[in-house]
């Protein structure tokens, strides 16, 4: 398939302008895709322009990938209801030093290739700004009105928004169309792609382009829709907070955990966005899922495919092996062998608590620790699970009588509590 048609059919097509396709299949050609540095890490939420990117590299073209931290420093409006917090240089360096390191897992750097990937920053030219230079060479060339017609401004106008919109905001779609224009004449990059609320921005920069540059010029859009879960809440997002790239934000073990957990509906569209498996690796998978769904092969390959890609082969295998010591036929003596990595990776994923050193080594009886620890809502409670045989610690069913002390603790700190079948605790002794 050539590359809008692969797009296309891995469902990363919301809006494009025309002819794009006709200039792909014309020459090699350099895209870029924007990239806010307001975190040390990328989130999976960033991970469909990455793709894009990926697939457009794969395909023989060029890519870019532009670090905003000049717009880092002002915020794009465009999707939220208020002003962002703005960084200073100093972060916003290191940010894109940890973004970079992300993105060599994905795109291939290297100067020697033809279509190597590079990475920019725009504040590298718009520290050379002033104001009046911008509002001079930038700002004449676009109206008032034709900004203001932008849905991203109109929703910051109207009269449900409490707030308002800055200037400093006002004018992001400026310096984004700025981004285009220099990266159109320095790097011949004449396509923009982004998510589908930064459509309006995008032809921002196609229009400073033909109107400052002439209406001759060749500038392209594509857009790829905004991912949601079937369920209707935020893609991306866990009770915890993103889904980060970093090991050390999200653990590999959370990480697997999100992606297993994937529902049916939303694995037949992620494996397509989120993999680099080809449509005739796909397309069975999806088959053979609907009619064997108990077995949860797409979420199984979705979650091995992306697990292995932003982490590593052995990462995945210790997640896997995790996962299936706590919610398989895991022995105590499996558990124990973990180690304290992917037991504080598995603190991301449970409900936790704390206790003290001190009482740990004085030994708590099993219903007072239950109770008192959020196992149960009352003694009274804990005794039932007891005497239900309904308690294991670490793997292990417990009676009345046992007593949590300093030989119940996994690595010296952990203590993994399981109530029935399905519900598991953390305690971390502190």
């Amino acid at each position: 398939m050539k590359y809008i048609e692969e797009m296309k059919w891995r469902g990363m097509v919301h809006d494009m302008t025309p002819d794009l396709d006709k200039q792909l299949d014309k020459e090699m050609t350099t895209a870029y895709v924007g990239i806010d540095p307001t975190a040390d890490s990328l989130h999976i939420g960033h991970l469909v322009s990455v793709m894009m990117l990926k697939h457009f590299q794969v395909h023989g073209h060029k890519p870019i990938v532009l670090v905003g931290g000049a717009t880092g420093m002002i915020g794009d409006p465009s999707g939220k209801s208020k002003e962002r917090n703005l960084l200073n240089e100093e972060t916003l360096h290191h940010n894109q030093e940890s973004i970079k390191r992300q993105l060599e897992r994905f795109l291939d750097f290297g100067e020697e290739s033809t279509n190597g990937a590079v990475m920019v920053n725009n504040y590298d030219w718009m520290k050379n700004y002033s104001f009046l230079n911008f509002i001079r060479e930038i700002g004449k060339h676009l109206t008032v009105n034709y900004m203001m017609a932008k849905d991203s401004v109109k929703s910051r106008l109207g009269a449900e928004s409490k707030d308002g919109m800055s200037f400093t905001e006002f004018s992001y779609q400026l310096v984004q169309g700025t981004d285009f224009l220099i990266l159109y004449q320095d790097y011949n990059c004449k396509l923009q792609m982004g998510g589908s609320d930064q459509w309006g921005n995008i032809l921002t920069g196609t229009e400073l382009i033909r109107r400052k540059l002439g209406h001759e010029q060749d500038a392209f859009a594509l857009t790829c829709p905004l991912i949601t879960k079937a369920d209707g809440t935020k893609f991306g997002k866990t009770e915890t907070g993103n889904v980060w790239l970093d090991p050390e934000r999200t653990s590999p073990y959370a990480f697997y955990q999100f992606w297993i957990n994937t529902s049916d509906e939303d694995a037949e569209k992620y494996i397509k966005i989120f993999t680099l498996l080809q449509k005739e690796d796909i397309e069975p998978l999806i088959a053979e899922h609907k009619n064997t769904p108990h077995l949860r092969g797409l979420q199984k390959v979705l979650t091995r495919e992306i697990t292995t890609m932003i982490h590593s082969e052995e990462d995945y295998e210790a997640a896997l092996k995790a996962s299936e010591i706590l919610f398989g036929k895991g022995t105590a003596e499996d558990l124990a062998a973990l180690g304290g990595k992917m037991l504080l990776g598995i603190s991301q994923t449970l409900p936790t608590s704390n206790v003290s050193t001190e009482s740990i080594k004085a030994g708590i009886p099993i219903i007072d620790f239950v109770s008192n620890n959020g196992i149960a809502g009352s003694k009274r409670e804990a005794r039932e699970f007891v005497k239900n045989n309904a308690i294991s610690i670490n793997k292990s069913k417990v009676k009345d009588g046992f007593v949590v002390n300093i030989d119940s603790l996994l690595n010296d700190k952990y203590i993994l509590v399981q109530r029935g079948k399905k519900k598991y605790f953390l305690v971390i002794c502190e």
